[in-house]
Formats: C-alpha cells, sequence, structure tokens
C-alpha cells in the first residue's frame, strides 16, 4: 500500500532484532537525516511486518516490493496487529525529539545521566527510551530482555518500565531509591502496586501515551509541555501538539478532529488531569447498558483474593454480552468465587457492570509491550 506522501523518497529499513549500538547509532542517524528511516523489528513479528509495511530493505538487503517514505519521517513503529494488519505509525525526528525533551524536562534528568532500556525497541516505549539517551548525551544501558536482578544492578538513573516489571521488581523487596525515575506505561497497574513501590523507596511516574503520541504524553494525569488535551463529546481523549505522528505507512486515515488526533480511550478531565477510564472498543454492551471493561477491571483489581485481571465481553443471547472476569488468583489453591467478585462490586459499581462470568487462569496472556492480549483473551470466552 502506498504511503500517504506524494514524494516517498527517503529509503526506510528494517531491522530486525538489534537492541543495542547498531540500532542505538541507526536512531541517531535517522533523527540528524544522515541515515535512512528505520523500521525496528522483532524476530518474531519480522515477516509479516515487512510484508505489510514494505520497507526498501530489510537488514541491509534491498526488498524489490518495498518504497520508500516522506522526507521528515525518520521512524515507523509497528502496531501490535492484534486486531488486523499493522499500520506503521509514522514518526518524525522533530516529534521524537519533542516528545523526549519534554520527558527529560518533566522528569528532571540532567545531561549524562543514564537511561536503561528493558522494553522492546520495536515498541514505541522502548524506542523513546534511544531518543531521551540521545538527547541525554549518554548511550543507553540496553537489556534485550527483562531481568529483575539485573535491572537492580544496571546503575541507571532512570528507567521505563511495564506494570509487570515493576511488580517483579516489587516481589523482591530491594531498594529502589536509586532510580532517579521510575517510568510506568503500558498499562494500568493495579492497585496498590505503585504505593508498593513507592514504600521500596522509587519515584514513579505514571505515562499515558501510544505510538501515535511519540509513547507517553502525560505523566501523573498530567500533560508534557506543548501537549494539549480535551475529552470530545464522543467521551473519547483527544490530544494535539508537536508529538503526534506524520501519518500510517499503511495510508489508513489518521483520526483526527482538526487539530486534535481522536484516541481510542475513553477519559475524563477533572482539576486538569486526566483519568483514562479504558479503550471504547472494549465496551461490553449488555442488557442496553454499556460497561466499560477497564472501569470493572480497576475495581476488580482491589479484591484482595485477586493478583490479576482483565475483563472482556461474550456474547450472549439474552444480554447481548455479558462481562466475564479473568482472573488470576493470589492464592492458586482458593481462587474467588464469582459470587464473592459480584459481592465486592456491588457498592462500587452499577450492578449491571458486575462480571456475570468468571474464568481462573494461571497468568494472563500478554502483548510484547506489556498490555494485555485481548484477542486471546475473547477468543477464550466464545
Amino acid at each position: 500500500m502506498p504511503s500517504t506522501s506524494p514524494h516517498p523518497d527517503r529509503p526506510l529499513h528494517a531491522l530486525v532484532g538489534p537492541s543495542g549500538p547498531e540500532l542505538f547509532a541507526a536512531v541517531r542517524d535517522a533523527l540528524s537525516g544522515d541515515g535512512p528511516a528505520v523500521l525496528p523489528l522483532s524476530p518474531d513479528r519480522s515477516g509479516a511486518v515487512i510484508a505489510a509495511l514494505r520497507p526498501t530493505h530489510a537488514d541491509g538487503v534491498r526488498h524489490d516490493a518495498g518504497e520508500g517514505v516522506p522526507g521528515d519521517v525518520a521512524v515507523v513503529i509497528a502496531t501490535s496487529g492484534s486486531t488486523g494488519v499493522p499500520k506503521g505509525v509514522m514518526l518524525s525526528a522533530r516529534a521524537l525529539r519533542a516528545s523526549a525533551a519534554a520527558s527529560l524536562r518533566r522528569v528532571g534528568a540532567s545531561p549524562g545521566q543514564r537511561w536503561l532500556c528493558c522494553l522492546p525497541t520495536s515498541h514505541v516505549s522502548g524506542l523513546q527510551v534511544l531518543v531521551r539517551a540521545l538527547l541525554n548525551e549518554t548511550e543507553p544501558i540496553v537489556h534485550p530482555r527483562f531481568d529483575p536482578r539485573l535491572v537492580l544492578e544496571s546503575g541507571a538513573d532512570h528507567v521505563s518500565l511495564v506494570p509487570t516489571q515493576l511488580h517483579r521488581l516489587v516481589e523482591l523487596g530491594a531498594d529502589l531509591s536509586g532510580f532517579r525515575t521510575i517510568l510506568l506505561g503500558g498499562a494500568a497497574p493495579r492497585p496498590g502496586l505503585v504505593a508498593a513501590a513507592r514504600a521500596l523507596g522509587a519515584r514513579v511516574v505514571t505515562t499515558y501515551g501510544m505510538s501515535e503520541t511519540c509513547g507517553g504524553c502525560v505523566y501523573d494525569g498530567r500533560p508534557l509541555d506543548n501537549v494539549d488535551l480535551k475529552i470530545g463529546d464522543d467521551g473519547l481523549i483527544r490530544v494535539a501538539g508537536p508529538v503526534l505522528l506524520s501519518g500510517y505507512r499503511s495510508g489508513e486515515p489518521v483520526p483526527r478532529d482538526g487539530p486534535w488526533f481522536v484516541t481510542s480511550d475513553l477519559g475524563e478531565m477533572s482539576a486538569g488531569r486526566l483519568r483514562v477510564l479504558g479503550r471504547a472498543d472494549d465496551v461490553v454492551n449488555t442488557g442496553g447498558e454499556k460497561v466499560v471493561a477497564g472501569a470493572v477491571a480497576e475495581v476488580l483489581a482491589g479484591h484482595p483474593e485477586v493478583a490479576d485481571v482483565a475483563v472482556v465481553g461474550r456474547p450472549d443471547p439474552e444480554w447481548g454480552e455479558v462481562v466475564v472476569a479473568v482472573v488470576v488468583p493470589a492464592d492458586p489453591d482458593a481462587p474467588p468465587a464469582l459470587a464473592q467478585l459480584r459481592a465486592f462490586c456491588g457498592d462500587r459499581l452499577p450492578a449491571y457492570a458486575a462480571p456475570r462470568d468468571l474464568r481462573i487462569v494461571p497468568s494472563l496472556p500478554l502483548l510484547p509491550n506489556g498490555k494485555p492480549d485481548l484477542v486471546r483473551l475473547r477468543s477464550g470466552t466464545r
């Protein structure tokens, strides 16, 4: 499929697997204009993504069916593709630098302080760690896979994690005060996780964002410098500012409302702070009522017998859909019963939002970026 520009004149190089100095140098040259645009890929998805996004080169080899990108595009990030063909989010050097610079200012990172990257660099969260290190005039510390003990021994000043990773650090009970900042994003942390980390000395900053906004653009509920937020009449979060994407590699139109990028997330603003309620496509329609799955999961996560939880809808001939709680029990030998969870929701949610079905699982399936794999979860409820 063609790019969104009539002049796709910049080569796009797919880099499969590299996450250390080679990728850092490629990103540096892409941002400066001294090298081609880059499409970082994980080996397990590389074939499908290359076929869909058609880079001009793959690991240095010319791809005959490939096509370049507009000249301002420095990086293309493949979306998860969990609900279809990856779109390929095209990000300019200007947008990536604006995001990284605003992040560094917000957390107070000084030149020379080092960043640890232990997230997949094929996702924007890991990629932006490299850009922050570049602007911070340091080489990033890169771990190809997450090992909590190596993270603690890394000597890094700042690190970006998803909740599952932070949970594993908290489980060790180690001193987390050595990090000046722990950026936490990718998914909503379960109740108590951030407080437990802070009790161990961590300075945790929760983030909200997506590939289309160069990663996190809202820190602890407040937008970064030069980023604007609003909630539309449809309840969807809208973002404006210099951090937005240039377009989709697939040619798919970018959802816009004037200068605003329209996300797929429902939210509310209170006293200038954003609260993310959940994804619009995760709304469960049950008996004529709309239930935000993320809001139900947030409540259920506070139950003492729940270690982890996701909420999805299951087709039902009577109700249209029913709310299903997929629960990882705190004690596998004594999982909570559906009646317990419904009672727990009783004074916290409307009656129609309480789960009508319960699945007990040993762990939630996760995407590489740390978010629950809702496609797999939904398929298990059919």
